[in-house]
């Protein structure tokens, strides 16, 4: 594990010495919901290539370029060979939705509808229409699902405020989860925009008493570089840290040649080859399972920002979160959220910078545990700590409520 771990009194030993391993009760057993966006191509459906999804740990799939329900029906066949759901997504579907529900809804690969990608609100009233015909035909026994516009989409085109775009979405089209795209690693930088998107997607989703997934990008392409593994864990752990429920990477199959965009090294090339971000993504994905106990179930109780700055709209980290005396980054920038799970707590500190690791100095004010990357629990000594957070990366501390 890249955060080390130094006691104010004894730095010098604790930088050689491993933690020991608590003995207190284990995170509880979880599983993260892991969504392959722009998955395996309808020309591609095969039980091997179902089974080497589930080995990059996805449990959820959907693919692009809608196919005919035969092919949708033979994904559901390959999917539930290899332990993956599948997010509905077929020609008929839009087309005859009450007959093509009919003809899936008992497979227990099945996991939901998708209906479209980045609505403009002018297009909600035929959205609510058409997903009143799908929960008609369902019954309730699936969810439904489309993915939000990002807040940097021009304001001339939503005509309404962003956080207005997202309540008029639940309001009007009426799903059971709320999910948006924003991908904010660029060769430029991160855009600091993401942090108030996620807080307003985070808001009117709680207030609504409604889960909401994000994504990470996982495909180079226009202004977006290689993802790296600091990268992604800076997203999705992000998106954890907010509150999301569910967890999504675009794209898991490299789109085809001929956009501008130039897509190219997503987990699965165009040519259905294996590349260095597969790898990656499968290592990402097995923590964050392992972590998965941390966050499935949770609330945010408070969540803040560190550092010299803080993103615009966002809260500066002033009053301490419970468990905890001290908190500080210097000034470099963390987000640091407090989860309530169960009996837990869960103090969740992200680092918001790829360029170097962080400092986290920290005073507790009773005995706690680290969670590290396999889920094991770590003791970690009450009073003042100081830990170094790797780029992108998090550190978790676990408390008795």
């Amino acid at each position: 594990m890249k955060i080390k771990f130094l006691l104010a009194a004894a730095a010098s030993m604790a930088m050689i010495m491993p933690l020991a391993s608590c003995s207190e009760e284990p995170l509880p057993e979880a599983e993260l919901p892991i969504l392959a966006w722009h998955s395996i191509p309808d020309f591609q459906t095969s039980d091997e290539r179902f089974q080497e999804l589930a080995d990059c740990g996805f449990n959820l799939s959907f693919t692009c370029g809608a196919p005919h329900i035969d092919g949708l029906k033979k994904q559901l066949d390959a999917a539930q060979k290899a332990g993956v759901k599948i997010m509905a997504n077929c020609i008929e579907l839009y087309t005859e939705p009450a007959e093509a529900v009919a003809q899936i809804i008992d497979h227990p690969a099945l996991y939901g509808y998708f209906l479209r990608d980045e609505p403009l609100p002018a297009a909600f009233p035929g959205l609510a229409e058409w997903a009143q015909k799908i929960k008609d035909a369902d019954k309730g026994a699936h969810t439904i699902y489309l993915n939000l516009l990002p807040n940097y989409v021009d304001p001339a085109a939503l005509v309404i405020s962003y956080r207005e775009y997202v309540r008029k979405f639940i309001d009007e089209v009426n799903l059971p989860l709320v999910s948006f795209d924003f991908y904010p690693v660029t060769t430029e930088g991160i855009r600091q925009s993401w942090y108030d998107n996620l807080q307003v997607i985070a808001d009117e989703s709680a207030k609504s008493g409604l889960p909401f997934w994000a994504f990470s990008l996982s495909v180079p392409h226009w202004s977006y570089p290689m993802p790296t593994m600091a990268s992604m864990r800076l997203q999705q752990y992000t998106n954890l840290a907010y509150g999301a429920f569910g967890l999504q990477y675009f794209t898991y199959w490299t789109p085809g040649p001929g956009s501008d965009a130039d897509y190219h090294d997503a987990p699965i090339s165009w040519e259905g080859e294996k590349t260095e971000t597969y790898d990656k993504v499968k290592a990402l994905n097995a923590e964050l399972q392992a972590r998965a106990g941390v966050f499935v179930g949770s609330n945010v109780v408070s969540l803040a920002h560190t550092g010299e700055t803080v993103p615009p709209n966002c809260k500066r980290l002033e009053e301490m979160p419970a468990h905890v005396k001290s908190l500080s980054t210097g000034a470099d920038g963390a987000v640091v959220s407090l989860l309530e799970n169960g009996e837990w707590n869960y103090l969740v500190v992200v680092s918001r910078t790829l360029e170097k690791p962080i400092t986290l100095d920290v005073e507790f004010d009773e005995k706690a545990s680290m969670v590290d990357r396999e889920g094991n629990l770590e003791k970690v000594a009450k009073g003042k700590n100081s830990f170094t957070i790797e780029e992108g990366d998090v550190a978790i501390f676990r408390f008795k409520k």
